[in-house]
Parts: C-alpha cells; structure tokens; sequence
C-alpha cells in the first residue's frame, strides 16, 4: 500500500499485513520501536458499507459538532477542532458495530503482544468539511492514562496529494511522518504521541478508535 508523503527525510511507516497470523506482534514491535505503522487490509471488506454510512449520517445530520476537553470543561471550538463525529456503537449505525467486533478482535491480539491491560475499544465516525482540521494534541488525556493505542482509518475515494488533509504524527525526536486519508487506508499509534489533522480541500471521512484500559 503506497501512502504520497511530503517529508523525505522522515522513514516510511512500517506497513503490517492484516490477514497474517502474527499481525498483532507486528503491530505491537511497530509500536514499540517506532511508535506508529499502518495496517494493510484491516477493513478492507467493509470500507464501502462504512463509507456509505458516514455519508448518510452527515446528509442526516446525525453526526454532532466535535468538543474538546473533558467533563465540565468540554466545550466547542472549531477554530482548534472542526469535525462532527457519531459512535459506532449509535444505534443509528449497522455498519459501524461490525468494524468494532473487529477491533475488538485487534484488541484482544495486542493485549497479549503489548502486554497492556486493554480492556475495551471505543470508535466513532468523523467528518470535517472543507478547511476544517484538529490542532496538535495528544489522544491520552493529561489526567487520565485510559487511551493507550489510537487507530484510524479513512473513508475517501480518490484522494490525491493535492487534497490534503493529512493526519500528521509527531515523533519524540522532532520528526513527523504525514499520512493521506485515502480510502482503505489505516493507522495505529500509541495514544500519548501528538498529531494533528490538517486541512483538507473536499470534505474528508474518517473512524477513530482507542483501545483503552479501565
């Protein structure tokens, strides 16, 4: 799986195969040495029933503008964060809780090969319009260490470089690998490393999930 990149000076993402029986071990020896990879093939059999759905739900309006923040402080600001987003779990989703009983799958795999106390998989859907981005930040809250591994995976047809939208990862070293949401394609990174989404010229579908412990 070829992902266009911006930044030839930063090493390409380790790509794991998701129909291999060890996917889950390399995935977890991505994590732990370069702290992110892509996964190629995780959803592929669902990726036009997933896509069709987040459509309908945004022309629905089912989908609520995203907040920043947790409890009491949660607030929106789109100027920070600019998607609407919807749970799979929702029970306006059919395709959406097939795609988690598979990440509950992938989570059962790395809880064993990260030796990481993961006991459940939240997801939901997102949609930023054009222009529309997330600002640098980590998905692993300051006061609380429940997310431990992020993925995503993106739902645009026909993407190219010119559309933008990148998710961008930053590394501890300084670097940053940049990463086309085309469709198929799919993430995984440990939760406490920052990123941020850029903003993209067509309207850009997505599924963020966190494997988090209790």
């Amino acid at each position: 799986m070829g992902v266009p990149r911006y930044d030839t000076d930063v090493p390409r993402l380790p790509t794991v195969n998701a129909h291999s029986n060890t996917m889950a071990d390399a995935i977890a020896d991505a994590l732990c040495n370069g702290g992110a990879c892509l996964i190629d093939g995780l959803f592929a059999d669902l990726a036009d029933d997933l896509a069709a759905e987040a459509r309908s739900l945004q022309q629905r309006d089912a989908l609520q503008s995203a907040r920043i923040g947790r409890g009491a402080s949660r607030q929106g600001d789109a100027s920070v964060r600019g998607d609407s987003t919807l749970w799979l779990d929702d029970p306006a989703c059919i395709a959406g809780p097939r795609l988690l009983q598979r990440l509950d799958t992938l989570a059962d795999g790395l809880r064993e090969s990260l030796r990481l106390p993961i006991r459940s998989v939240e997801a939901h859907y997102a949609h930023y319009p054009v222009g529309a981005g997330y600002a640098r930040h980590r998905d692993r809250f300051r006061d609380s260490g429940s997310r431990l591994v992020s993925w995503v995976g993106y739902l645009n047809r026909d993407w190219c470089a010119e559309d933008r939208g990148e998710l961008r990862i930053h590394f501890d070293d300084g670097s940053h690998e940049d990463i086309l949401p085309m469709f198929g394609t799919s993430v995984c990174f440990l939760s406490e490393l920052e990123h941020e989404v850029l903003p993209a010229r067509r309207d850009r579908y997505s599924i963020a999930a966190w494997f988090r412990r209790d």
